[in-house]
């Protein structure tokens, strides 16, 4: 058979032949390379053409399908087995990892725990004594509150009862001061007309001589002198 002769392929692999080549073309491939690629893969997946009476024989081609089935089968068992183990050890770690999770956890909840319990513990008698405080204020603003209106009633029955003494002593006192300042009064003004009573009777007495030393100074006035 000539080198490129492509008679020994059926048409199915040569139809697969030409959609790899016309893929590859599309990716940016040559021509050249786009059919090496394209014929390569199809002889690789069937072995070479499968068209009857190609010059080969159907017991090795049998054969080489068995060999690749079971070579395929211990890979197949081995990859397993691999992936068993590894799964298993994988599992191993996951149950140490989470074992141990699940102990840090547990002692950070004690902990935790008894950080409460501690607080708790030192919080409890402040909180005692601040309701003990808290009892005592409300205790205090109660009985201030009680005793506030008392106070002022109390202080209310002072006023009046020293409103009551004061009013008739303050009377008193006002009449007095009213009573001397009127008897002021009257006594200046008693004064004023004694003084001028006085001044009267002073100026009638002393009024005949005036008039009569008038007289004479206009007699003399009058004299001619010699």
């Amino acid at each position: 058979m000539p080198r490129g002769d492509k008679s020994s392929y059926t048409g199915k692999q040569k139809r697969q032949a030409e959609h790899i080549e016309e893929s590859e073309k599309a990716r940016g491939r040559g021509e050249e390379a786009a059919e090496r690629i394209a014929w390569a893969t199809v002889n690789k997946q069937d072995g070479g053409g499968k068209q009857s009476g190609s010059g080969r024989k159907s017991a090795a081609r049998k054969s080489a399908k068995k060999s690749a089935t079971k070579k395929s089968a211990t890979k197949k068992a081995t990859a397993k087995k691999a992936t068993g183990g590894a799964r298993k050890t994988a599992k191993k770690a996951t149950k140490k990892t989470a074992s141990r999770s699940a102990a840090k956890s547990t002692a950070r909840k004690a902990t935790k725990k008894a950080a409460k319990k501690t607080a708790a513990a030192r919080k409890s008698p402040a909180k005692k004594t601040a309701r003990k405080t808290a009892a005592k204020k409300t205790a205090r603003k109660t009985a201030a509150r009680k005793s506030s209106p008392r106070k002022s009633a109390a202080k209310k029955a002072t006023k009046k009862t020293a409103t009551r003494k004061s009013s008739p002593a303050k009377k008193t006192a006002a009449k007095k001061t009213a009573r001397k300042t009127t008897g002021r009064a009257t006594k200046k003004a008693a004064k004023k007309s004694a003084t001028k009573k006085a001044a009267a009777r002073t100026g009638a007495r002393k009024s005949p001589t005036r008039k009569a030393t008038k007289k004479s100074t206009r007699r003399a006035a009058k004299k001619p002198a010699r």
